[in-house]
């Protein structure tokens, strides 16, 4: 660029002189001046062009330029050149950080995430909203990104160890997705004592030249104390779990029954023989259900769900605290509830023989299990019986078991229930809906709440019949909200990507398979490979890479169906206790029953879809980072002991493996591979040995020995047993000299 001097005018002159008393081009001005003259310049070159030669006016222009950096209006090159930021290369979304300190940042429009360095990501944390330049866009379409502005900083509390290190007090963080030790002033610690966990406070957040600083608010106790691994992933995920005094306030006003007043104007349901079917540990009843045939063939079933929309209205404290849980988060042992106990165990939930308010969905099915009509009605039902999953199927698989009494009289009800479910059973078979064998656990603790065993929890007919009935007032909540086109969050599970479904298609050619369906394969396509590999010793395999084809399901208000399911239309309506999107269905139904106000539209909507989807994923996240804490802890005294186990997943760096009889994971890192060096072929998920020719793949069964465990990082290291290392290749003569010249030098030492 020319460097003389001369005076620009600017349009906008007029404007910065009634602002300042010295002004100077105006943002405007300095952006359609470097698009009109090539597009880039230094700040020297600017204070040339723009006649800046006072230093009170030159330091202005710094100012503004940096600011104008800052809001991303134009970014600052490597060269120290100031460019126009075009709006098609810049990304907004928020930050998934990676424990080894770089990121990606997801962005709100969607597309490929953009990758971040780990000096990028210096001034960020995990769950940031950022402003991010694209800077560079791989040929597999992989984009990376210069961090141009920190939008919100999400984390304003987190929970970690506290140490001392080199006359320095740092909490680190127990968050992985958050690598960045946090500065403790001499003053600022509480009285905490090195290694005990805490929760920290930021007070000034990280940038690329100062590490973050904190104050610590809560010391939680020692390291492994009791319930630990729970407080810190409550914390660690940012998950509400005490309550406000305005929720406590409101809570207080309800009473203990329901009263008359509130059951005026709805159905009196209470003589039908409505029974909860649940867990034995369950204490919140969402839901009860009552069938009877019809003479002329089919069915009428009744869903009765917990009303509760009638206690929890919007603008209020509650829906506000129940908006920001989301749901309620099942720890081992331990729930933290999206509603105050007081409604989630006793006034909402459908406990027996006393009268609770509900939302009915009242069905008729045909002899085949199609769903022909549907009607909703607020009413008052009264649960005949607590009942539990074991027992109804004991009942089925032997009625002598039935110990008398109104068990008895229930039991007829229980079996048109069976009846029922065999009809609907099949249809979900007829359409497709997929079925994925999957093996849930549970945790069976001893004394000081250590895990004492973990076993599988076994699925019966009972959980079936329930599931299948929740699945049906599902539906039909869907189709009912959507015939009368109110906006409402429906439960999507898009179809497949096309590039997980060619690694899909590429993988089973390998094993002599195909997917049906051609470009666009549906549900049934599926299932049908699903039973075509029934009883081949690699099923599992096949299984397991069709599963990771998927997508994930989401809230969202536009309707796309279920793939999973097979069903054009879905919601969730049937757990408004423990899940915001059901509380949200409910509205729109007494919206269009009762005429009740409703405030939302597809916007917000849209706003809350990607809120509960999130809280979805955190309780998640949350439950997984406390369970492996536990089977951690569980496996520090295993130590040296072989078990058998099964690989359950393959991937550049090793492959886990899922012990048979523990349901405990652990890494065999590739460098614990001794007899040979493996490569990782991603398509065929396996490793392969270069010498041998042995492969590990997704499935194969394995002895391993416990070798490490490490809590706080939540890692189990194992190594296959009886591997003997390879011997070493002979070194060439050159190389041996070489290696004793290299002994001899005083320099080697």
């Amino acid at each position: 660029m020319t460097r003389k001097k001369k005076t620009i005018q600017d349009p906008f002159a007029e404007r910065e002189a009634l602002r300042y008393t010295s002004p100077i081009p105006s943002r405007e001005f300095i952006l359609k001046y470097l698009k009109q003259h090539g597009g880039a310049a230094t700040r020297m070159d600017l204070e040339m062009e723009f006649g800046l030669a006072d230093e009170e006016l030159a330091e202005a222009l710094r100012r503004r330029l940096r600011a104008m950096v800052r809001d991303g209006q134009l970014m600052e090159g490597r060269d120290r050149q100031y460019r126009v930021m075009r709006e098609e290369d810049c990304v907004t979304g928020y930050v998934i950080g990676h424990p080894d300190g770089f990121g990606f940042v997801v962005s709100d429009e969607g597309g490929e995430d953009v990758f971040l360095s780990a000096r990028e990501m210096q001034p960020v944390f995990h769950g940031d909203r950022v402003l991010v330049h694209v800077t560079k866009t791989q040929r597999s379409g992989r984009r990376e990104g210069r961090l141009i502005k920190v939008l919100v900083h999400q984390t304003e509390r987190t929970v970690g160890r506290y140490i001392h290190e080199k006359g320095r007090r740092l909490v680190m963080p127990d968050n992985k997705r958050m690598p960045k030790d946090i500065v403790i002033g001499a003053d600022d610690d509480k009285g905490a004592k090195p290694g005990q966990i805490v929760v920290v406070e930021i007070i000034v957040q990280p940038s690329f030249r100062a590490a973050p600083r904190g104050r610590i608010v809560e010391v939680l106790g020692d390291h492994m104390a009791p319930g630990m691994e729970i407080d810190l992933a409550m914390r660690a995920y940012d998950i509400p779990h005490t309550w406000p005094a305005a929720v406590l306030k409101e809570v207080k006003k309800f009473g203990d029954v329901v009263p008359k007043a509130d059951k005026k104007g709805r159905k009196d349901l209470t003589k039908l023989p409505f029974v909860t079917i649940d867990g034995v540990d369950a204490r919140d009843f969402d839901d009860a259900v009552y069938c009877e045939p019809i003479k002329r063939g089919g069915w009428r079933l009744w869903v009765a769900i917990a009303d509760v929309s009638h206690y929890v209205k919007p603008s209020t404290a509650l829906d506000a605290e129940a908006n920001t849980r989301g749901t309620s988060v099942y720890f081992p042992g331990r729930v933290n509830p999206m509603l105050p106990r007081e409604l989630s165990n006793e006034l909402c939930s459908l406990n027996p023989d006393v009268d609770r308010l509900s939302l009915v969905c009242e069905m008729k099915l045909d002899v085949d299990g199609n769903l022909e009509k549907w009607e909703f009605y607020p009413a008052v039902i009264r649960s005949h019986a607590r009942l539990t999953y074991d027992q109804v199927a004991g009942w089925l698989d032997d009625p002598t078991r039935v110990d008398g009494g109104k068990y008895t009289q229930l039991l007829p009800h229980i079996k048109v229930l069976h009846d029922l479910y065999l009809s609907l059973d099949t249809h979900r078979k007829t359409r497709g809906a997929l079925t994925f064998e999957t093996v849930e656990t549970q945790v069976i603790f001893g004394q000081g709440l250590k895990i004492k065993e973990i076993k599988p929890l076994k699925r019966n007919l009972a959980h079936t019949i329930i599931e299948e009935c929740m699945i049906l007032a599902n539906i039909a909540a869907a189709r009912f909200i959507a015939q009368h086109k109110v906006p409402c969050l429906y439960r999507i599970h898009a179809s497949p990507k096309k590039e997980k479904l060619q690694g899909l298609r590429d993988f089973l050619g390998e094993l002599g398979l195909s997917l049906g369906g051609g470009d666009d394969p549906q549900p049934l396509d599926f299932s049908n490979l699903l039973d075509s590999v029934t009883g081949r010793e690699d099923a599992h395999l096949i299984q397991t890479v069709a599963q990771r084809t998927l997508q994930q399901a989401v809230y969202s208000p536009e309707n796309v169906g279920h793939f999973g399911l097979a069903l054009p239309a879905y919601a969730h309506f049937t757990s408004p206790i423990r899940r915001y999107p059901d509380l949200l269905i409910h509205r729109a139904i007494c919206h269009i029953v009762e005429k009740t106000p409703y405030a939302y539209n597809d916007e917000t909507m849209a706003s809350l879809g990607e809120h509960c989807s999130m809280t979805e994923r955190r309780a998640d996240e949350a439950t997984r980072d406390a369970m492996d804490w536990l089977k951690c802890e569980y496996m520090l005294d295993k130590i040296g002991e072989e078990f058998h186990g099964v690989v359950s997943s393959v991937l550049g760096f090793g492959m886990f493996v899922e012990l048979s009889d523990v349901y405990v994971e652990g890494l065999v890192h590739m460098t614990a591979l001794k007899d040979d060096r493996y490569v990782f072929d991603a398509g065929k998920h396996r490793l392969h040995g270069q010498r041998t020719g042995k492969t590990y793949r997704l499935g194969d069964s394995v002895d391993v020995k416990v070798m490490r465990v490490d809590l706080d990082n939540r890692n189990i290291d194992f190594e296959l047993v009886g591997q003997e290392a390879a011997p070493a290749p002979s070194a060439p003569a050159s190389d041996k000299k070489r290696k004793k010249r290299r002994k001899r030098s005083p320099k080697s030492k």
